[in-house]
């Protein structure tokens, strides 16, 4: 979804922080539509039109908090950037606000453009990693090893083999990339 300017925008900020609010307080099974319209200071209409129900509303909502706000740290290297990222990653996934946000990002979703979102957001985040390791003349895979390799087998684990989440499994899976011939 392209991020609206003008009144529509305001709107999109006043029902994405109501929704956020009163999740916080009341719980996710105790939000409604009215009630997210009333915080949001819109009308239930208002929030039906543009989400269609309160489940996309909150995947919506869940695949703006799952936007990176910064670019990876650049440690200097293709080991350190792309190791720091994934251990921040699976942090940041495997949390349970994490979990959430994914089982919102997709519930809500029934064409898949959030769940295509959430992975272009991991993808550009990679491709930031790659192109630092190849202005320093490095040699690096490309972004589609490192989905397979590192972001697909944590987030199956995540979603399914919630054990042993930590960054020595992350550095690991970097590890085995960066292997790769």
């Amino acid at each position: 979804m392209v991020r609206p300017g003008g009144r529509s925008a305001r709107v999109q900020e006043s029902v994405h922080a109501a929704a956020r609010e009163l999740q916080a307080e009341l719980g996710r099974e105790a939000l409604t539509v009215p009630l997210v319209a009333a915080r949001a200071g819109v009308t239930p209409s208002t929030v039906y039109r543009r989400w269609g129900d309160l489940q996309e509303l909150l995947s919506d909502v869940a695949v703006e908090h799952l936007r990176p706000e910064e670019l990876p740290a650049d440690l200097g290297s293709l080991r350190a950037d792309l190791g720091a990222w994934a251990e921040q990653f699976l942090d940041e996934m495997a949390s349970p606000a994490g979990r959430a946000y994914i089982r919102d990002a997709l519930l809500g979703n029934p064409d898949g453009s959030n769940a295509g979102q959430c992975s272009a957001f991991a993808a550009d985040q990679i491709d930031v990693v790659l192109a630092r390791a190849s202005e320093r003349g490095e040699a690096a895979p490309d972004a589609e090893q490192v989905i397979d390799q590192v972001v697909a087998p944590m987030m199956y684990r995540i979603l399914f083999r919630p054990s042993r989440l930590d960054a020595a499994y992350a550095r690991a899976l970097v590890e085995h990339t960066l292997a790769q011939p």
